[in-house]
């Protein structure tokens, strides 16, 4: 089997390199918090002290990261993935960053011979860990086919979409949906309680008809369960936030319900909010209306 170099132990990237090793794929990890690795080793993972020294004799790496700075540190910094790599390898970039940062890596790697696929992935802590996540990929087809079978490995689907750049562009169109049905969510639970309707029946209305989506239910119950624990964090919505609006900014591209969104994600994070899930900022909207929504 293929070895592979793993970079970035984040919640999602320790479940995606836990289900590696399940595999059978010997894995070597590496984290700029070195302490983070600790758990994977022990289930049979190698921890390398650098990037450069993690992909020494690896076949494919795989980088998962937060943002795009992380992808700089990781793959551009001293004694980064780019110094350590060898022509024929396969470098995969799981990050949710800019396709500008994707084509970046990409053209970097070329000079040195090595493929390179930008593959962000859909999904939180419970897709990580059931190898359930929907990852879209960018880059030359035949290479993705090569590394199919990793990808199935971690995922539920796996989407190719084209040349290098339109995998994290597809990422951003998709985390766009994300954060207005978060916000439809705010709006419409917020008002239903101004309202007098009980939460257990509009949830209800709504898991039946024909605008009904996993995210409205499953973000529904948690806020009216006053669950905001983090599978993904506030503070990286509002970074993803960011991203789709710089993106749509660089192609002049209107997105005006986004750029309130992004302002209420803001406001959420200012709050002290950043560490909670990323349905945290629905409490912005009850807090304008002076309500709690709640079974």
């Amino acid at each position: 089997m293929e070895k592979i170099a793993f970079l970035g132990i984040g919640i999602m990237g320790h479940n995606v390199v836990t289900n590696l090793l399940k595999a059978g794929y010997p894995v070597t990890v590496y984290n700029r918090t070195a302490t983070k690795c600790e758990p994977l080793v022990k289930l049979g993972a190698r921890q390398a002290a650098t990037p450069a020294d993690a992909v020494v004799g690896a076949d494919v790496v795989m980088i998962m990261v937060n943002d795009d700075t992380g992808v700089d540190a990781i793959v551009f910094g001293p004694k980064g993935a780019l110094e350590g790599v060898k022509a024929d390898q396969i470098v995969i970039d799981l990050t949710t960053c800019l396709p500008k940062t994707s084509l970046r890596e990409a053209a970097a790697f070329q000079t040195k011979g090595v493929k390179f696929l930008d593959a962000p992935v859909f999904g939180s802590k419970a897709e990580s860990r059931d190898a359930g996540l929907w990852i879209v990929i960018g880059g030359e087809k035949a290479v993705y086919e090569k590394v199919l079978p990793i990808f199935k490995k971690i995922s539920a689907t796996q989407h190719y979409m084209g040349e290098n750049g339109k995998g994290t562009s597809m990422k951003l169109v998709g985390n766009l949906v994300v954060a207005a049905q978060i916000e439809a969510v705010a709006e419409a639970m917020t008002l239903a309680t101004k309202a007098g309707l009980k939460a257990k029946d509009v949830l209800g209305v709504l898991a039946v008809t024909d605008f009904k989506s996993p995210i409205l239910d499953g973000v529904g119950d948690a806020v009216c369960r006053r669950d905001f624990s983090p599978s993904f964090y506030l503070k990286l919505m509002l970074k993803d936030a960011n991203l789709i609006a710089a993106f749509a900014q660089e192609l002049n591209v209107s997105v005006p319900a986004s750029a309130a969104i992004r302002e209420v994600i803001k406001v959420g994070v200012n709050k002290g909010w950043g560490e909670e899930n990323a349905s945290a900022f629905v409490k912005v909207i009850e807090q304008m209306a002076g309500v709690e929504i709640k079974y």
